[in-house]
């Protein structure tokens, strides 16, 4: 199964009917009316929700090029370096087929035996398209992954560089969490899988900081892959930090 076959305009139903299903309230959109509704918008739990993400990713001076680094910024619907379009999506082991992925990584996260047997977590490239233009560059990182290694845009399609997986095991609901809650996402190219480096917001940062937090990726917080993290219902919530939550909306919504 090809993992070029899973476009966006699946991943911006899924989004809108969570969006809808969280409080049945309309969301402020931050993708550029061109880039309309193909457009994905990942915020942090630690700034946002989905009636409000406020901050979303954001391409600091909105420059198409490698290694520019990737911060937060508040949603609008006129700024294109907000523009990003779920290119690739689908699951670790359609990743793995399409030889993008470790086996490792597959192992652990695709349709391998290692525990949890029988979670194939999903995963996406999310590329840089302004004004709704492709532009082959992905938020992803340099090399592979190690704590404090930087976020930036890298070229689409070429490795598990930029390939993140949405680490259902410590979010609530346990569906597909990017669009329905709140959860972390694991580089594509992370080997620690006792504590996988995933993406993170500075803990000590704000968006509209000078210069702006740029994000990174570190270790995950809490208890990794233990189902056990999020608290579904309220109460004690004891799991991944805040700063290693992520949700999405789509599109421009009114």
């Amino acid at each position: 199964m090809s993992i070029k076959t899973r476009v966006l305009a699946a991943a911006a139903a899924l989004t809108i009917a969570g969006t809808l299903a969280a409080a049945g309230a309309t969301t402020a959109g931050a993708a550029t009316p061109s880039c309309g509704p193909d457009c994905i918008n990942v915020f942090s739990k630690n700034f946002g929700t989905y009636h409000n993400p406020q901050f979303v990713l954001d391409v600091q001076q909105q420059a198409i090029k490698v290694g520019q680094p990737i911060i937060m910024f508040r949603q609008s619907n006129a700024d294109p370096a907000e523009d990003f379009t779920v290119t690739n999506e689908g699951l670790v082991s359609d990743f793995f087929a399409a030889g993008l992925v470790s086996s490792a990584l597959n192992l652990h996260y695709g349709n391998g035996t290692a525990p949890p047997v029988g979670y194939d977590h999903y995963a996406f490239e999310d590329e840089y398209s302004p004004y709704g233009v492709e532009s082959g560059l992905c938020v992803g990182v340099a090399s592979t992954a190690v704590a404090n290694e930087k976020v930036t845009l890298q070229p689409c399609g070429v490795s598990a560089k930029t390939v993140w997986v949405v680490d259902f095991l410590d979010a609530c609901p346990f569906s597909n969490p990017l669009y329905f809650g709140e959860a972390p996402v694991i580089n594509g190219s992370d080997t620690n899988f006792s504590h996988p480096f995933v993406l993170t917001y500075p803990g000590n940062g704000y968006p509209t900081d000078t210069p702006r937090p740029q994000l990174f990726v570190t270790n995950l917080t809490g208890f990794s892959q233990s189902g056990n993290g999020i608290s579904c219902g309220g109460g004690s919530v004891v799991g991944p930090n805040s700063n290693q939550l992520w949700g999405a909306t789509a599109g421009v919504l009114p």
